[in-house]
C-alpha cells in the first residue's frame, strides 16, 4: 500500500506541515539573533546551546500550537477533509497565518532593539492614536531589505514545500480520524502547557529565563507570536501574597509623609526637561574614556548636581511619565497600556498645584500621540502645550517645523518651550519632553554636514538635541524665571549602544539625572549612591518644602538617612539594585546577585554567597512589588488625606 494510501496520512500530512513550521520559526530566531549580534555576542560563548535550544523548541511548540490550533481541527475534520477544495483552502489559511507569525518574529528583530524584549499585545495600544506608523514601515522596509528577502523566502516555503493530505475515502477512516485526534489534542494541549504533567499551567514568558544567562538573552528562546499571545487580556497585576497585608507597610510603605525637610530651600519654579533616548553611554562626563556627543551637556553637569550610578526605571518612552513625574516604575506592562490605565494617579504636578504652582507639560507631537496628553492631565497638569499649540504661535514657523514623522524640531520646540513659560504664572512646574532623537533619526537639513552621520544613526541626532539645548539655555537665561528655576534633565530611556558595559542587564537602564541650579544654592558635583527616575519627584517635593503625604515608589536622594536603592524590570525579571549589588528575582526566587560595582558586566554570579543580605534584599523586594501590584489592582495610587495608610 502506498503512503498515501494510508489512513493516517492526513495525520502525518500535518504533522510534516507543522515540522516546517518549526523549521522556519528556527530561520527567524537565527535572523533575530544576527541582526542583534551586538548585543549577545559577548555573553553567547558562555551559554549553554543545548539548553537554549530546549528552550527554544518548547516556545515556539506553544506558539505554533496557538496559531495553528484551526488549521490543525480543520484539517482532520471528516468528512470535509476529503474535498479538494477544502484542502486548498486550509493550504491558504496555513500559509497566511504562519507567514504572519513568522513576519512578527522578523519585524521584531528591529523592533525589540529599542525595548529590549519581545513584543507584547500593548504594542497596539501603545500607538493606537500614530498616524506616521505606515511611513516609518516602508523606511524599515528599505533599511532591512534583507529580513523582507528572508521572509518571502520562507512563505514561498511553506507554499512549495506544503504537504496536501488525500482526498480519497480510505478504510477505516473513522478510526483513524479519531486517533489522529486523540494524538493531536494532547500534544497541543502538552505544547501549549510547556509539558504533560498535570500541576502544569500554560507556560509564560518568564519561563525564557530558566534557559539563559542574562534577562536580555530571554528574547532569543521567546518569539514573537508567542509573546502577542500571552499578553492579550488577563489580569496585568496580581497580588503575589508574599506577605500578610497587615506585615506588608513595615516591610514597605509607598506614602511618604513628609515633614519639610531640613534640605528645603523654599517655592522655586522647576522645569523637567526628559530627553528622548540620551543614554548615560553618549555623555564624555559620566564616561571620560569614551567620545563624547554631549558637549553642551556635559558643561551644564559641570555645574550641577549628579550621582554616581544614575538609571531608568522602565524601557520604553511611555514609561518614562509615569516614573519621572509620578514617582511609579513599570512593572509587567508599561502602566499607559494596561488594564489599570484608567487608575486615579497623582504625582509632582497634583502636589504642586495644591501649593500654588502653574503646571505644564510640552510635547511637540500630535497631542494625542503616545497618551501623554491623557497621562499629563490625568495626575495633575493643568496646561498641555503639543503640536497644534506650537503652530498656532505665530512666532514660529508652524508646520514647517514638523520633522516630517514624530513631532516639532528639538531646536525651535525648545525655544517655544523657553518663551511661552514666561507665560505662566510663577511658581510654575513646566515640563518638556524632546523627540528629534528618536527613530527614523531624522535632522534639519541645514545641520547635515554639522552633525554628519555614524555608525550608530542616532549618534547624529544625540549631538543636534545636544547644540538644540545649549540654544534653550541662552535663551532660558535671559528670562526673569531663570535664576529661581531648579532645572531637571534626565532621559526617557536608554538606546542603540556601542559599548558593551551599557548592554548589560543593568547598562540598558544607565541614564543620565541632573540637578541644575543656576543660583548655585544647591551642592554641585557627583554624590554617591543610586540615583533613578522615580527619585526625581520625591527629591524635588523635599527640595520645595512640600509637608504633606504624598505617593512615591522612589526617595528623596538629598534626605541624609536615604539608602542607595531602586527597582527595575527585564524581560520578566524584577532587578532590585541595593548600595553597590544587583539582585534579580523572577517572581519566585532569586535567580541571580551581582556586584555591579566589581563586576560591571555582570559575569560573577554570587547566588548563595552572602545569604543574609540577599535575603533582605529579596524581601525588600518583594514587598515593594507586592505593594505595587495591590495599589494597582485597587485603584489605589494617591492619597487624600494625612492619616491614610
Amino acid at each position: 500500500m502506498k503512503i498515501k494510501d494510508s489512513p493516517y496520512w492526513n495525520l502525518m500530512a500535518a504533522c510534516f506541515n507543522i515540522a516546517l513550521v518549526f523549521v522556519a520559526y528556527m530561520v527567524t530566531r537565527v535572523a533575530f539573533v544576527l541582526e542583534n549580534w551586538s548585543l549577545y555576542s559577548s555573553g553567547w560563548a558562555s551559554l549553554d546551546t543545548g539548553r537554549l535550544l530546549s528552550g527554544s523548541l518548547l516556545f515556539d511548540a506553544a506558539a505554533i500550537a496557538y496559531t495553528n490550533a484551526i488549521y490543525f481541527i480543520l484539517i482532520l475534520l471528516p468528512p470535509l477533509c476529503f474535498r479538494q477544495w477544502w484542502q486548498t483552502m486550509l493550504k491558504w489559511l496555513f500559509v497566511a497565518v504562519n507567514t504572519l507569525a513568522l513576519s512578527a518574529n522578523l519585524a521584531d528583530a528591529v523592533y525589540s532593539q529599542y525595548t529590549g524584549r519581545r513584543t507584547t499585545w500593548s504594542f497596539f495600544s501603545e500607538f493606537s492614536n500614530e498616524s506616521n506608523l505606515g511611513s516609518i514601515f516602508f523606511q524599515e522596509i528599505a533599511n532591512h531589505w534583507y529580513l523582507i528577502l528572508t521572509g518571502i523566502a520562507l512563505a514561498a516555503a511553506l507554499i512549495f514545500l506544503y504537504t496536501k493530505p488525500s482526498g480519497h475515502r480510505q478504510k477505516s477512516t473513522v478510526v483513524a480520524h479519531i486517533a489522529a485526534i486523540a494524538i493531536a489534542v494532547p500534544l497541543s494541549i502538552g505544547a501549549i502547557r510547556g509539558g504533560f504533567s498535570p500541576r502544569l499551567h500554560p507556560i509564560v514568558s518568564s519561563k525564557a529565563n530558566e534557559y539563559v544567562n542574562t534577562p536580555g538573552e530571554a528574547a532569543i528562546v521567546l518569539n514573537t507570536p508567542f509573546s502577542m499571545i500571552r499578553s492579550i487580556g488577563g489580569q496585568t497585576f496580581a497580588n503575589p501574597h508574599y506577605f500578610d497585608d497587615d506585615d506588608l507597610d513595615n516591610l514597605f510603605s509607598p506614602i511618604h509623609h513628609n515633614p519639610a525637610a531640613s534640605h528645603s530651600i523654599g517655592n522655586r519654579n522647576v522645569v523637567i526637561l526628559i530627553l528622548e533616548s540620551f543614554g548615560r553611554e553618549y555623555f564624555g562626563f559620566y564616561n571620560p574614556d569614551y567620545v563624547t556627543h554631549t558637549p553642551f551637556l556635559d558643561s551644564l553637569l559641570a555645574n550641577s548636581l549628579t550621582f554616581e550610578h544614575t538609571f531608568a526605571n522602565g524601557r520604553k518612552s511611555i514609561d518614562a511619565m509615569p516614573s519621572v513625574l509620578s514617582s511609579i516604575p513599570m512593572f509587567i506592562e508599561p502602566f499607559f497600556t494596561s488594564t489599570t490605565s484608567l487608575n486615579r494617579v497623582g504625582g509632582l504636578a497634583e502636589c504642586l498645584a495644591d501649593k500654588g504652582y502653574t503646571t505644564a507639560f510640552f510635547h511637540g507631537a500630535d497631542n494625542t500621540s503616545m497618551g501623554f496628553n491623557a497621562f499629563a492631565r490625568t495626575t495633575g497638569f493643568q496646561h498641555y502645550f503639543g503640536r497644534t499649540e506650537y503652530d498656532q504661535d505665530s512666532r514660529f514657523g508652524g508646520e514647517n517645523d514638523f520633522d516630517g514623522t514624530w513631532a516639532i524640531w528639538d531646536e525651535e520646540f525648545l525655544q517655544f518651550f523657553a518663551l511661552q513659560a514666561g507665560n505662566l504664572h510663577q511658581p510654575f512646574l513646566a515640563t518638556v519632553f524632546t523627540a528629534t532623537s528618536h527613530h527614523p533619526f531624522a535632522i534639519p537639513q541645514r545641520y547635515r554636514t554639522t552633525f554628519p552621520e555614524e555608525d550608530i544613526p542616532l549618534l547624529k541626532c544625540i549631538r543636534y538635541s545636544d547644540n538644540a539645548l545649549r540654544k534653550y539655555f541662552d535663551t532660558a537665561k535671559q528670562q526673569p524665571w531663570y535664576d529661581s528655576t531648579i532645572f531637571i534633565l534626565t532621559a526617557d530611556h536608554t538606546s542603540a549602544t556601542a559599548h558593551d558595559l551599557y548592554r548589560t542587564a543593568i547598562g540598558v537602564f544607565s541614564i543620565p539625572i541632573i540637578i541644575f541650579d543656576p543660583s548655585g544654592q544647591l551642592p554641585r558635583g557627583i554624590l554617591p549612591g543610586v540615583a533613578a527616575q522615580i527619585d526625581i519627584m520625591p527629591t524635588l517635593l523635599g527640595l520645595l518644602g512640600y509637608d504633606r503625604p504624598f505617593l512615591s515608589y522612589g526617595k528623596d536622594l538629598l534626605s541624609a538617612d536615604t539608602p542607595a536603592w531602586t527597582v527595575n524590570y527585564c524581560n520578566d525579571i524584577y532587578q532590585y539594585i541595593d548600595g553597590e549589588y544587583l539582585l534579580q528575582f523572577d517572581g519566585r526566587r532569586t535567580t541571580a546577585f551581582y556586584n555591579y560595582v566589581t563586576d560591571p558586566m555582570l559575569q560573577h554570579n554570587l547566588v548563595g554567597s552572602q545569604p543574609e543580605r540577599e535575603a533582605a534584599m529579596a524581601t525588600r523586594l518583594k514587598a515593594i512589588i507586592q505593594s505595587y501590584m495591590m495599589r494597582m489592582s485597587a485603584n489605589d495610587l494617591t492619597v487624600t488625606d494625612a492619616g491614610r495608610h
